[in-house]
């Protein structure tokens, strides 16, 4: 039978951040309103990481209205591959990826075949504000399409994996990989059906991984063992992450993070309100985390270098780090 009381408890000893919490004690207080532009326009975003020389997606082309529609095939050809999205949006939504066929059409990375009239008619409904936060009419952001550093290859189903980091005043805290399943139609969203994988803060080796918040070994896609993930260059890619404190000027946030083939670690997005699955991912809590980094004296005077140093350090799971250096070539 279930017992609310006994649960409580348990979700306490688990240090686990509930949302209330979360939006009162860590995006109320370290999150100021006058910034979230910077990371609610992904536009601006971009625009803010090429001013802190901090790697993102090539920018292939906007739209700002509904007349610029018309330059769109002119603006994607000759491309390897697009994505299409809204400025302002957010959750995944709005989001398309494709690529060229031999016909010269596109297909998703599904390999489902899309029209003209289907790209068309998104882009259409990005700027009429359709996928916006709020409703209100928005931009068409198209970004080359990222070529996925192939350690990911057989724990992906045709999509760009991406890493979560949660950083407070610079600390990286928790970490997991989002792996774009066939349900989630090759995207990295877990709500869509994405998978989880807890990553350990010392060596970016898996910790667990779900699947609609459930317990996953393999992938149901490939088959492979989740359990064998280990991210390279990990290091450089908490480095990267805890750069874009100040660079986005919020507290409290969450990095996205892809490996491109070519450019290594490239920041896709950033978070003002990261989810909280990530827990579930590394059957651990956040509170105990952020309660030490809220304990340091002195913070702002520590570099990106020693703050992931710190964390490494502080964050790591014995069992998950003990057996290669974090920064080896070590494939996944």
């Amino acid at each position: 039978m279930f017992n609310p009381i006994e649960r409580y408890l348990q979700i306490r000893r688990l240090g686990v951040l509930g949302m209330n919490r979360r939006n009162i004690r860590y995006i109320g207080r370290y999150n100021k309103r006058s910034v979230y532009p910077n990371v609610d326009n992904k536009l601006k975003t971009k625009l803010l990481a090429t001013s802190y020389k901090v790697q993102t997606p090539e920018l292939i082309g906007v739209l700002e209205t509904q007349h610029d529609i018309q330059d769109l095939h002119s603006i994607v050809q000759g491309s390897e591959g697009f994505v299409i999205k809204p400025s302002k949006g957010s959750g995944g939504k709005g989001i398309i990826l494709l690529r060229p066929t031999t016909d010269g059409q596109f297909e998703k990375l599904s390999g489902d075949a899309v029209t003209s009239n289907y790209i068309e008619t998104h882009a259409s409904n990005i700027l009429s504000g359709l996928y916006s936060l709020g409703g209100k009419p928005d931009v068409a952001i198209i970004e080359a399409l990222i070529i996925p550093d192939p350690v990911f290859d057989r724990y992906s189903y045709q999509g760009v994996p991406d890493i979560r980091v949660i950083v407070l005043q610079g600390f990286p805290v928790m970490a997991m990989v989002r792996l774009p399943t066939r349900q989630s139609d090759g995207k990295a969203n877990l709500h869509q059906g994405a998978i989880g994988v807890g990553l350990d803060l010392g060596s970016g080796r898996a910790t667990g991984a779900v699947q609609f918040d459930m317990p996953l070994t393999y992938h149901p896609d490939t088959g492979s063992l989740l359990s064998e993930i280990k991210v390279e260059n990990w290091t450089t890619l908490l480095t990267l992450a805890s750069r874009c404190h100040p660079m986005s000027a919020l507290g409290y946030l969450g990095v996205d993070i892809v490996l491109d083939k070519k450019k290594g670690p490239v920041l896709l997005e950033l978070n003002a309100r990261p989810g909280l699955t990530i827990q579930i991912a590394n059957s651990c809590g956040l509170l105990p985390r952020l309660r030490a980094v809220e304990k340091i004296k002195h913070a702002e005077r520590m570099s990106a270098e020693e703050k992931v140093a710190f964390s490494q350090k502080n964050f790591a799971r014995p069992e998950a780090s003990s057996a290669t250096p974090a920064d080896t070539n070590t494939s996944v």
